[in-house]
């Protein structure tokens, strides 16, 4: 894990620009790995990838281990055949700074369609397909079917489906398998173009010494294959809605708290099978990223349970998560992994920080977190130790910009006071105290880095709606930015 003094960019794939409607792993990917090739930046950091559904949060996903199938790139699905530039000129006339997800979705659909039926027609292709299916099919035949069913069922969450789907009935199954085999294999095929694209943009950086941090939830969706097949390992009733959920209490982003509503795990039962199910979605991740940040960290430690009848995250009850028995398994198991540990939200608890730091985990300290309790606080640049990650903000966070125009009269006067501008703006001020402090990485939005305001917010916490939509503007990412970064880093001794 290179974290020796160097620097970061995070910019999930669906904010990269393009003609398609949402980032994509195709072209404009490739150029901003080269952008942050030519600004000296090392890290490419990402939120998760995964398929999603209700609100478009890459935090709720169908699958732990499956790929987004918006992401996949049109132009390199061209490129192989797949599709004629006949249909790239399909492509409605989509908004450029936002991203429309259903008119995406529908209009994709269409052309994996298309390519799926070009695949017999293609023999190097189609086994090519069939080698990534017995390599990935721990998962894949379940994600595949999970995905035909709720096709088949006007994509109703799996606990409204027939019993015999829904309790996972060997015979239900079977015949489900036999009736639906060509779209079985039409959601794996999906799968694999997306693996394919990534694989090769991956490589791509690993060429130019470019990484990528990946982010993993610490929960899932409740309307996942991950639950609908290991129903077992968390806390659900025989129908299989959930008892309890997770959330946090109320605190900075709202006075009712934040109700996520996953399901919590049985941590005695994942315990009792060695965690396989948790080292498999580890490996899985790092099979798709260089390092991960571990969302939610202190949940390990101790995590917040809310019975599922709540309205709110108000009535909600501490208890204890798997803690050093879970780290010590994975360092056993799969030797000391590359992992962040964001721990915001538990700095004040000493048992996260002690958990944090029994496994030289690097925590996270975030700029505007940093003003209502006076020059000492830990989230201030001049209090950083070695080993953590600062950023400017994360994708929960408004712009740097946007925070000072909105915050407390009291933090902002403090923050202005602290950030004392002089040929430079407020924003690449701050830019300039994050970046020479001690932290081993720093990582701002790329939104900071372009001084834009509340406009470019990717999410607002506790709203299920109406986030995740923002994309950059490929003229943005100019020559000149990626010099000014490049020059940023190298006065800081942060270049790559």
């Amino acid at each position: 894990m290179d974290f020796q003094h160097r620097s970061g960019i995070l910019l999930h794939v669906t904010s990269l620009p393009g003609r398609f409607g949402i980032g994509d792993l195709g072209p404009q990917a490739y150029a901003w790995v080269d952008f942050l090739v030519q600004s000296g930046t090392r890290w490419w950091q990402t939120l998760p990838l995964g398929p999603t559904g209700y609100g478009e949060s890459p935090y709720q996903s169908y699958s732990s281990f499956a790929l987004n199938p918006n992401l996949v790139s049109p132009q390199l699905l061209a490129e192989d055949g797949l599709l004629d530039a006949a249909h790239l000129q399909t492509a409605p006339a989509f908004p450029t700074h936002t991203v429309d997800f259903p008119a995406v979705t529908q209009w994709k659909r269409g052309l994996y369609q298309v390519a799926f039926a070009r695949l017999n027609s293609m023999p190097a292709l189609r086994a090519e397909f069939t080698e990534f299916c017995q390599a990935q099919g721990a998962w894949l035949d379940d994600y595949s079917l999970f995905m035909t069913l709720k096709s088949q069922h006007g994509q109703q969450a799996w606990p409204h489906w027939p019993a015999g789907l829904r309790d996972r009935q060997p015979e239900a199954l079977a015949e489900a398998r036999r009736t639906h085999e060509t779209m079985l294999r039409y959601f794996a095929f999906q799968q694999f173009l997306l693996f394919r694209q990534w694989a090769k943009l991956r490589a791509y950086m690993a060429e130019r010494g470019v990484g990528v941090i990946g982010d993993l939830p610490i929960y899932v969706a409740h309307d996942s294959a991950d639950v609908w097949c290991h129903p077992e390992l968390f806390e659900l009733d025989a129908h299989g809605a959930p008892l309890r959920v997770a959330g946090v209490p109320p605190d900075i982003f709202s006075t009712t708290g934040q109700l996520w509503g996953n399901p919590l795990y049985r941590w005695d039962l994942h315990k009792a099978e060695g965690y396989a199910w948790w080292l498999n979605r580890l490996r899985a991740t790092l099979a798709l990223a260089d390092v991960i940040r571990l969302d939610h960290f202190r949940g390990f430690a101790t995590y917040y349970a809310i019975p599922a009848s709540e309205d709110t995250a108000m009535n909600g009850t501490w208890e204890l998560g798997p803690g050093e028995d879970f780290f010590f398994t994975v360092e056993r198991e799969l030797g000391h992994l590359p992992l962040i540990a964001e721990d915001l939200g538990g700095e004040a608890a000493p048992e996260v920080i002690a958990l944090r730091d029994q496994f030289n985990l690097p925590g996270m300290k975030v700029f505007q977190f940093g003003f209502d309790m006076g020059l000492e606080h830990p989230f201030l640049p001049h209090n950083y130790p070695i080993n953590c990650v600062a950023y400017s903000g994360t994708h929960d966070n408004d712009t740097f910009l946007g925070w000072v125009e909105h915050a407390p009269p009291s933090e902002r006067a403090l923050c202005l006071s602290y950030i004392k501008t002089g040929e430079l703006s407020l924003a690449w001020t701050m830019l300039e105290m994050l970046w020479g402090s001690r932290a081993a990485l720093t990582v701002a939005p790329i939104q900071d880095f372009l001084e834009l305001g509340s406009e470019a917010r990717m999410n607002i916490p506790g709203t299920p709606l109406g986030n995740w939509h923002w994309r950059v503007d490929g003229a943005q990412l100019t020559a000149v930015l990626a010099k000014r970064i490049a020059a940023l880093n190298a006065s800081h001794g942060r270049s790559a």
